[in-house]
């Protein structure tokens, strides 16, 4: 099997909640995503989708996939895509760093292998550990109030797992957490995600006012060293991302006792092969995982569900269903929430179907 073709199309995502704000003022109202299809001279197709989280986030931005894959794409012609280390190989060999670009070809790769081997992408990955995937509700930055009442809503819709969105003003941050914790149950987890955006004097005041407060801690701070002092000076759990993007940095934290969970984001890591490569060294370190990705919609959703089904269920937090916050269904086959659950595809491959007419021409064409 040989890739003769790889492809992108861009597909605009609006939010359902008109916005999506979080630290640092940051907002989105439309996200940019780019669908990857990477064809073999068999006739087989399979595809991956890449939507960072607007320029200002992790170093990603939405023409940068596509020109990434202009530059990137002549280097995979001719490969066999099921030989998914010779592919990552050839690609870190032809592109220095540049992860998320590389994503996208990974997931696609992974969906031809499951293609052509009949087999579900969770399968190839390890199996499938228990009925279903547990996912959190993400709750964009707005008044302490208003968040707490988005917080009850989506807890009346069946998830038990929030991702606060924090980082701003620290004592309207203290309110917001207060106010969201007070509307849960106690078998509800809270997290408190400040998404870099506190100095450190600021998160060392927030976590001593909410320490009376059942609330995960997830990247206060900017920087790993600024985060590894606070995780320090609180008894909450503490959950490390945007500082986690490879091998080192997780063995580095795991060396530090700096978090209790981390979260790995698929195309931050570059793709479904290295995601797989940190989970499975998390489960043997006994890290437990919030498995997702930068954001997306129905194909994204469906590679994050294949690898955390594929993921044993003690270390497996948490993951998100990121087709639910948006308007557009980009792919048929993709998970679909069931109160606060996900199940990972029993088709071959990825299990999904593009709508070709959302997906529209591709914008990017490399043969």
């Amino acid at each position: 099997m040989k890739i003769t073709r790889i492809t992108a199309h861009r597909v605009e995502l609006p939010l359902i909640e008109g916005a999506y704000h979080w630290s640092g003022g940051k907002s989105v109202n439309v996200f940019d995503s780019t669908i990857v299809a990477v064809e073999t001279a068999e006739g087989l197709v399979g595809y991956g989708e890449v939507c960072p989280l607007g320029p200002f986030y992790l170093p990603a931005y939405a023409e940068g996939v596509r020109a990434g894959l202009r530059e990137l794409g002549p280097h995979l012609i001719g490969l066999d895509p099921r030989e998914l280390g010779v592919l990552n190989q050839r690609m870190d060999a032809a592109l220095k760093g540049h992860p998320y670009v590389k994503s996208g070809i990974d997931i696609a790769c992974w969906d031809l292998l499951g293609k052509a081997s009949g087999l579900p992408v969770c399968m190839l990955m390890g199996g499938r550990f228990g009925e279903s995937v547990r996912l959190y509700r993400a709750i964009s930055q707005i008044a302490p109030d208003a968040m707490a009442e988005n917080v009850a809503s989506y807890r009346d819709q069946g998830y038990t797992r929030f991702q606060l969105k924090v980082g701003g003003d620290p004592d309207t941050d203290i309110q917001r957490i207060r106010a969201a914790r007070d509307v849960l149950r106690p078998s509800d987890r809270l997290v408190a995600d400040a998404n870099t955006g506190w100095t450190q004097h600021e998160a060392q005041r927030v976590v001593r006012a909410v320490a009376d407060l059942d609330v995960y801690i997830e990247q206060p701070c900017l920087t790993y060293e600024e985060c590894l002092a606070v995780r320090r000076n609180t008894t909450h759990p503490f959950i490390l991302d945007e500082n986690i993007d490879g091998l080192e940095m997780l063995f580095r934290a795991k060396a530090d006792l700096a978090m209790d969970v981390v979260n790995l984001k698929i195309s931050k890591l570059g793709g479904l092969t290295k995601a797989r490569q940190a989970r499975d060294v998390c489960a043997s370190m006994g890290i437990a995982m919030t498995i997702e990705d930068s954001w997306g919609g129905d194909i994204t959703t469906a590679a994050i569900a294949h690898l955390a089904h594929s993921t044993p269920e003690p270390l497996r937090f948490t993951s998100t269903d990121f087709n639910s916050y948006v308007t557009v269904c980009n792919a048929d086959g993709a998970p679909k929430r069931e109160h606060g659950f996900m199940q990972a595809s029993a088709a071959p491959g990825l299990g999904i179907t593009p709508h070709f007419d959302v997906i529209g021409p591709a914008v990017v064409e490399v043969l």
